[in-house]
């Protein structure tokens, strides 16, 4: 009977000891090490359990075995509470860095740089181009998508359908299976609201009769300079110009209107070419934005500064002179070409 109960004793010794051994690597195997590939992404669908969890990791090649994983996260329950996503692996070393990422819940963020200046056909590149973006919009027309977006109706003419102008640039992060048209929602609805916006605030006696005018006007000033500091100074010129019924005369919108035609110079035929853009031409406004402003020029024709200037001309320093009159602008620009030529001959 006594060998008997020394047995038991031994068993009972025996057992606990390999409970005790086998707890103590399972909880050792948090500190496993984990074979991460440069720019290494995984993506955890929603309702995964720890065993295939641990399929998950083999098949990723992370870790070799892991048997063990199901009963770490029953025994480390603050460490089983894994969200659905797509992760980056950067900075993961371990198994106990893997499933703390995983608790996170941070999802691994791209983005999307939207520049102020360009236009839809350049922002659409840029869309379709941006990696783990769901796209859904390569078969739409411009007219499709305008309509998708739930953009202001500025007419009936499908010419005025027209992307241009309605989306406001910045950079726009993303998660993966994200998708292009969410994109361009949260930017068209960011255009809308710095339009409302500044429309509302105008100051008074603008020669605009809607904020598509003023979205319109803003983008010409967007492309006709880069300096921030003479955006209300351009605007006035403009603003000056429609309310002495000038023409506006500005090169962008002729471009614009040149479409694929445009080689990298205008010449004369091509300010006298007819088109629904050319201001040499035309009266008043385009019928459409020219590209895509920012909000600083969105502010800077509503509130242009006050001046009696009609014409504007590179300087050569990267901003323009701004004059009064016909003859004052001719002499600003016999001294731009002067400065051209002096560059250019000293290359």
């Amino acid at each position: 009977m006594k060998k008997f109960l020394i047995a038991i004793l031994l068993l009972i010794l025996i057992l606990a000891g390999a409970a005790s051994f086998g707890y103590y690597k399972i909880i050792e195997f948090v500190k496993t090490s984990v074979n991460v590939q440069a720019d290494q992404l995984l993506t955890i669908e929603r309702g995964t359990t720890g065993s295939k969890l641990a399929a998950l990791f083999e098949q990723e090649k992370l870790i070799d075995d892991g048997k063990l994983l199901p009963y770490l996260l029953k025994l480390k329950p603050e460490l089983n509470k894994i969200k659905a996503g797509t992760y980056s692996l950067e900075n993961v070393k371990t198994v106990q860095d893997l499933l703390e990422l995983l608790n996170s819940g941070k999802e691994v963020q791209f983005n999307v740089k939207w520049i102020e200046g360009k236009t839809f056909k350049d922002w659409r590149k840029d869309l379709e181009n941006a990696p783990h973006l769901v796209q859904t919009l390569k078969d739409k027309s411009n007219e499709e998508i305008f309509s998708l977006l739930d953009l202001p109706d500025v007419g009936q003419n499908l010419e005025l359908k027209n992307m241009e102008g309605w989306l406001y640039p910045d950079t726009y992060n993303y998660t993966p299976k994200s998708t292009d048209l969410e994109l361009l929602k949260r930017a068209a609805e960011r255009m809308k609201k710095a339009l409302n916006k500044a429309w509302n605030e105008r100051d008074e006696d603008l020669p605009l009769s809607n904020p598509y005018e003023m979205l319109i006007l803003a983008s010409i000033v967007e492309k006709e300079t880069g300096v921030a500091a003479e955006r209300a100074k351009v605007a006035s010129v403009f603003i000056n110009r429609l309310k002495a019924k000038m023409k506006l005369q500005t090169d962008p919108t002729v471009i614009y209107g040149m479409g694929e035609n445009y080689s990298g110079n205008i010449r004369k035929k091509d300010l006298e070419m007819s088109t629904p853009y050319n201001t040499y031409v035309i009266d008043g406004l385009p019928p459409t934005p020219i590209a895509m402003p920012s909000e600083s020029s969105l502010q800077a024709v509503a509130h242009p500064e006050k001046t009696d200037f009609y014409y504007f001309v590179a300087d050569g320093s990267g901003g323009h002179k701004f004059t009064r009159n016909l003859n004052e602008h001719n002499k600003a620009v016999q001294e731009y070409l002067r400065w051209y030529r002096n560059q250019k001959n000293a290359k």
